[in-house]
């Protein structure tokens, strides 16, 4: 893997892993899946809550996690697709769901708990990991995979200089 497929940010608070969304949001091309994992609590819906926010280029954020409805539908700039496979047993589940026709030009599809539908994930995804360093402290591993997957990560890194 090479440094253009990898990248790594720290985040020092909750409003810092929400900037980490907003700047991702600003890059995120259309047709691109975006896989988020991490352990419970770690800041995946507080990252997809930064991207759906800068996505509808509004002040409120109306994101909240799937978790029972397990996809969330919200306008904007592209059709965000917001996915929490943790109560799905397997990625047939997923696909079950029509989770195969959701990545268009138009859309972008972000995935909490990708890792137990890691089958499901198309070829080029954007995974990213997100790790508890501290009490509201994270660290952000991103990969690509990808084309598109490498192309977002390469305009995230030129953004955050």
């Amino acid at each position: 893997m090479t440094a253009a497929q990898t990248l790594i940010i720290e985040s020092t608070s909750v409003a810092a892993t929400g900037d980490v969304g907003r700047s991702l949001s600003d890059c995120l091309p259309g047709g691109l899946v975006v896989a988020l994992t991490g352990p419970l609590g770690a800041g995946k819906t507080e990252l997809v809550k930064g991207i759906e926010t800068a996505n509808r280029r509004e002040d409120r954020c109306v994101a909240t996690s799937p978790t029972f409805t397990l996809i969330h539908e919200y306008p904007g700039r592209l059709i965000l697709f917001h996915v929490d496979a943790y109560r799905l047993k397997s990625a047939a589940e997923l696909t079950a769901l029509g989770f195969d026709e959701l990545p268009r030009s138009d859309t972008a599809v972000l995935v909490e708990w990708a890792d137990r539908v890691a089958s499901a994930m198309p070829d080029d995804t954007l995974w990213i990991e997100l790790t508890p360093t501290g009490a509201s402290a994270r660290r952000f591993s991103f990969r690509a995979t990808g084309r598109l997957s490498a192309s977002c990560l390469s305009a995230l890194r030129e953004q955050l200089g």
